[in-house]
């Protein structure tokens, strides 16, 4: 582990977690940890030994400039923290990095390490998964986790996944044996535009956490990305029949199964949403600026979304993941922590953009 800066004192802080590779569709999830960075300003200080847990043949390092002076960096997983202001601030630790190449278990010892000495409250990991879900319906974002007493407390979904892994669902676990409190929020990015990035699902993921967290997170241009987002993926299904024709029958399949979701329930979060959003008071977490100056991430840069790109015939774009059979949610459940999942009782997709022919699964 190398020291950046000293490790500040924090306010009932909550670790907020995302990596890039396996769990990441779209590079939802580290996206989203990187927006939160960049908005609240977030202060790096740590970050854990490259040569511990990477193969820099997987995951190179990368060469720049900086006054003519060549500098290297290293694909590392970084810790910072971001304060959220109001009548009751509290503190954000941030993790992003890259899913580990090796010793995981020692991996999440030194994460967990962190959390302890900060006397972080809770663990929350984001992920994002392929599905059979159509981008023209908001993003399914499922909530689970290995605790019932958590699931129960929180409305979340106590996972009954048995299968292959990632990093996420090791974190989790590693957390759970440890007695620290862990949730998983998967996004679920539709298989026929894997490529990222995809704002919509980053948009998903954020407002999720506000509801999980009772926060109010700035988005700046996230919404508008979004839509342009989809506007785009419309365009190109417009010009494929078959596509066309698929993301339609996805369209029917979500629409019947969500329609007893239109619930109460359902209703009153987007409720509160809204009032959380209206309230520019200075109570509460409603602020939208932190109450102290932070350095940084230089690895935290935004770049606006393209519009999506048809991959040439061919192109492997990773795994398709679905949810296992026999959960209530078809499209992000609490089997989410598997990427590939089952393809049982799922529509056959034609030659789409980012539709492997025969999907690989990723070594853990």
């Amino acid at each position: 582990m190398i020291e950046l800066e000293g490790v500040p004192e924090l306010i009932d802080p909550v670790m907020v977690a995302a990596f890039e590779g396996w769990n990441d569709a779209g590079d939802a999830a580290s996206t989203a940890v990187a927006h939160l960075e960049r908005e609240w300003k977030g202060e790096v200080f740590a970050a854990l030994d490259a040569e511990d847990y990477y193969d820099f043949q997987v995951n190179r390092p990368t060469v720049w400039l900086d006054g003519g002076v060549r500098k290297i960096t290293w694909p590392t997983t970084r810790l910072s923290v971001v304060r959220v202001g109001g009548e009751k601030p509290r503190d954000l630790v941030l993790v992003r990095g890259i899913e580990p190449s090796m010793r995981w278990r020692s991996f999440c010892n030194e994460i967990l390490g962190f959390a302890h000495e900060l006397g972080v409250e809770m663990v929350v990991v984001l992920g994002a998964l392929l599905g059979d879900t159509p981008h023209t319906r908001p993003v399914p974002v499922s909530g689970v986790t290995s605790d019932p007493d958590l699931a129960r407390t929180m409305d979340l979904e106590e996972t009954r996944y048995e299968g292959p892994t990632g990093i996420v669902g090791i974190l989790q676990e590693a957390c759970t044996h440890a007695g620290v409190p862990a949730v998983s929020l998967w996004a679920a990015v539709p298989h026929y535009v894997s490529q990222p990035p995809n704002p919509k699902a980053t948009l998903a993921l954020l407002n999720r956490l506000e509801d999980l967290l009772g926060l109010r997170i700035p988005l700046g241009e996230l919404p508008e990305d979004a839509r342009a987002w989809q506007l785009g993926v419309d365009q190109l299904a417009a010009e494929d029949s078959e596509v066309a024709e698929y993301v339609q029958t996805l369209e029917e399949a979500r629409d019947t199964a969500e329609l007893p979701e239109a619930s109460g329930e359902a209703i009153a979060r987007e409720f509160e949403r809204y009032l959380r959003r209206r309230d520019t008071g200075p109570g509460g977490h409603a602020t939208e600026s932190g109450d102290a100056s932070y350095l940084r991430d230089p690895a935290g840069g935004r770049t606006r979304p393209p519009k999506p790109v048809r991959p040439e015939a061919g192109d492997e774009t990773g795994p398709r993941p679905r949810p296992a059979a026999g959960e209530e949610n078809s499209d992000a459940n609490d089997d989410a922590e598997d990427p590939r999942g089952s393809a049982e009782d799922t529509p056959e997709p034609p030659d789409a953009p980012g539709s492997p022919d025969s999907p690989e699964s990723p070594d853990a």
